[in-house]
């Protein structure tokens, strides 16, 4: 059942001390009493859905100021009516709005939740139409603003990249300083706890995260465990690194999910030309030569409609374009062929007669890398951290520190020089303490073994630090349980939201389908969902 009446609301004296108690004002007055404005509409092109604005405090720190945003959300009945209590969803990113996701991996989550719970998609601010958050007046300057620089390209690479994020940092401040404090994870989570109270009967909250939907997770049950009933961490953030900038530990599982990739191309030859009747420990030293190779000798691929005449295949763009399709294992065909492709490039100077195809990939993805339309995942991940202006020598160490632990440490060492440096403190900080108590049933952590982005390592951790949760390991490559079905994984959210029932702890369920199969394997997780099917 929908209400779009008005509930009972959090007091400002409730929210103050949830998101700060050392922002406590005293005034006991209520939230604006607005109901939840619906109308249909289509998301992704062709999903029908219901769409709602909220109009909430742009402040949640000082909620007696007029200064009001209406927040966007986005909610999908479920297909077997009537529906139970909604599940409130988040893609991560963060900067991702999650309305493509929602619409593409619609069909999982239904499958996965047992098409009876209405599924909710809170859009979080700074994404969409929620406060944008963009530091770029043009895609020219964005491309160039937020070019990838890899810290070990060359022995200049740290400092160039330093003075870059300093460039961002500085841009964001200048042209956010209005808003860009309201785009923390604080106040999105606010929010989400403001929707369920008026959408939901019991006023709690159900609640899915994936990747940096889980620090949102982790964020909820820190500051409202009364309001939650049911969480799901999938693809698991470490928050207590998040928070202070200092995150190493989530690249523990990216050398072992190339290692992966390259064993699942010469075990497909027929599926991976890249495998030239190499073993998968020659694989990967070609791939690593080929970068290195790579720091003196660009390739140029030269097209007069791209900025600047063409594009260079360097060093920082091929290792930062791996480390992304690292993530989705159904694309890692498409990869080796892009490999194969340049690596041809770079040994011969000859084009492939039939890499047309290909060469236009790259120049759409270089066209891609930095235009995203705005900056928001820097705005909130940057705003959200505790430790402000590092200065390069506490940074170092990281940078240090995540080399050593994978191949592909430098990779991401630019985000982590933008928060060090930036200028927009969320408002509210987070100020609390990461536990499960008051949390109505324990939490499930759902990981893959060889997740890129956030590593198994941080989901023990975090299931250790909440009480009572249970972490279940799918032994599959990729990020998130989205990503790669596994009827096990399946089974076990399905009986978690239904009624709170656990896997038992040291659960390790398997992927449906191998790798380089052609299938992602939740085709075929739907299909023995839909008949019913259990372990056997």
């Amino acid at each position: 059942m929908h209400l779009s009446t008005v509930l009972p609301t959090l007091t400002p004296l409730f929210l103050a001390a949830r998101v700060n108690a050392r922002q406590a004002d005293g005034n006991n007055c209520s939230l604006p009493n607005d109901s939840i404005r619906w109308e249909p509409c289509v998301i992704n092109g062709d999903q029908p859905a219901d769409c709602g604005k909220l109009l909430v405090p742009l402040d949640y720190s000082n909620v007696t100021a007029q200064d009001k945003i209406d927040i966007s959300i986005v909610r999908i009945p479920a297909p077997i009516q009537p529906s139970k209590a909604g599940i409130y969803l988040n893609f991560g990113g963060p900067g991702a709005a999650g309305i493509t996701e929602f619409a593409e991996f619609l069909p999982r989550l239904q499958a996965a939740t047992g098409n009876n719970h209405d599924l909710i998609n809170v859009i979080p601010r700074g994404t969409n139409d929620t406060i944008t958050f963009s530091c770029y007046e043009d895609p020219v300057s964005r491309r160039f603003g937020t070019e990838p620089i890899a810290g070990n390209a060359s022995d200049v690479a740290t400092g160039a990249l330093w003075a870059r994020a300093s460039l961002l940092a500085q841009n964001c401040g200048m042209t956010q300083n209005e808003t860009g404090r309201f785009v923390g994870t604080v106040s999105s989570a606010t929010d989400t706890v403001r929707v369920a109270e008026l959408l939901e009967e019991d006023q709690m909250l159900r609640f899915w995260g994936m990747s940096y939907g889980t620090l949102l997770g982790e964020t909820l049950a820190a500051l409202f465990p009364e309001k939650i009933d049911k969480m799901l961490l999938d693809g698991v953030v470490n928050p207590f690194d998040y928070y202070q900038n200092i995150e190493v530990s989530f690249m523990a599982s990216i050398d072992d999910t190339f290692r992966g990739f390259c064993t699942g191309c010469v075990n497909a030859p027929q599926e991976c030309p890249l495998a030239r009747n190499n073993t998968a420990e020659q694989l990967e030293q070609s791939v690593f030569d080929f970068l290195d190779r790579l720091k003196e000798n660009p390739i140029p691929l030269a097209d007069p409609s791209v900025v600047g005449g063409g594009i260079l295949i360097d060093y920082s763009f091929a290792k930062t374009y791996i480390l992304s399709q690292l993530n989705f294992p159904r694309l890692w065909p498409d990869m080796a062929d892009m490999l194969d492709m340049i690596m041809t490039l770079q040994l011969t100077g000859a084009v492939p007669p039939d890499a047309g195809d290909l060469i236009e990939g790259i120049l759409s993805l270089t066209q891609m890398a930095g235009s995203g339309g705005d900056e928001s995942q820097f705005g909130i991940k940057c705003g959200d951290v505790i430790r402000g202006n590092q200065p390069l020598e506490e940074v170092v160490p990281i940078f240090e520190a995540r080399q050593e632990l994978s191949y592909f440490g430098d990779s991401a060492d630019q985000v982590l020089a933008y928060c060090a440096q930036w200028q927009l403190p969320a408002q509210p900080v987070f100020d609390g303490v990461f536990s499960s108590e008051g949390i109505r049933n324990p939490i499930l952590i759902v990981n893959n073994r060889f997740d890129p982005a956030t590593s198994l390592i941080n989901a023990r951790n975090v299931s250790e630090t909440f009480e009572g949760s249970v972490l279940l390991e799918q032994n599959s490559y990729g990020h998130t349980s989205l990503v790669q079905g596994s009827l096990c994984t399946a089974l076990a959210i399905r009986a978690y939201f239904a009624s709170g029932e656990l896997p038992p702890a040291g659960t390790v369920c398997e992927g449906a389908v191998p790798l380089f199969s052609g299938s992602d394997g939740w085709p075929e997780v739907i299909q023995m969902l839909a008949s019913n099917a259990t372990l056997p």
